[in-house]
């Protein structure tokens, strides 16, 4: 008996290819388990993901499995079973995180079950820490501020020095005034 060897389709080579560029172009990609759920519940999911910068895709694990792996994303490949979906932060990894936590929160249909940070393999609990991180525009606040108050405490610093030196000048001129009419 002779086996055949066929060629993989185009289409499923242009999926391969489209997941492994998704993956090279994200900063974070988180695995979600959407059983249960419906396509109005998924396109909900979906509205809130784009606003974080995020995009919510669904492929079939068989080709996902094989560009994780053309990617260099291995870690991703044991959180490929049942029907799961792929979520690619291609910008704040914390605010996508949030998003998604968020929805899965809503409803509990959506589970979380790990993902990659850069090249970090991530299990489900580390996506919701990630998810509980200021975001970047908070913690660049916080920063700014911390450059911030040391300037501002100098500046009052330094006002305070001719402004006292002018109160205890008008003091010495006031006391020599009561000095000399006395």
């Amino acid at each position: 008996m002779t086996t055949k060897t066929t060629a993989p389709r185009p289409d499923k080579v242009a999926t391969v290819q489209e997941i492994t560029a998704k993956l090279n172009d994200s900063v974070a990609v988180f695995v979600s388990e959407y059983r249960g759920m419906s396509v109005g519940q998924l396109a909900d999911l979906r509205a809130p993901l784009r606003d974080a910068g995020a995009e919510h895709k669904v492929y079939k694990n068989t080709l996902a499995r094989i560009a994780a792996t053309d990617a260099g994303f291995e870690g991703l490949t044991e959180h490929l079973l049942g029907p799961t979906a792929l979520t690619f932060a291609t910008g704040d990894s914390v605010a996508a995180a949030k998003a998604l936590v968020d929805q899965s929160k809503a409803n509990p249909l959506l589970v979380i079950k790990g993902g990659m940070l850069g090249s970090s393999p991530m299990s489900a609990a580390d996506v919701k820490a990630l998810a509980s991180l200021p975001s970047r525009e908070e913690l660049l606040a916080r920063l700014a501020g911390a450059f911030q108050a040391p300037l501002v405490k100098t500046a009052g610093l330094l006002q305070a020095l001719p402004r006292n030196f002018a109160y205890g000048l008008s003091a010495l001129i006031e006391q020599q005034s009561a000095d000399d009419a006395a």
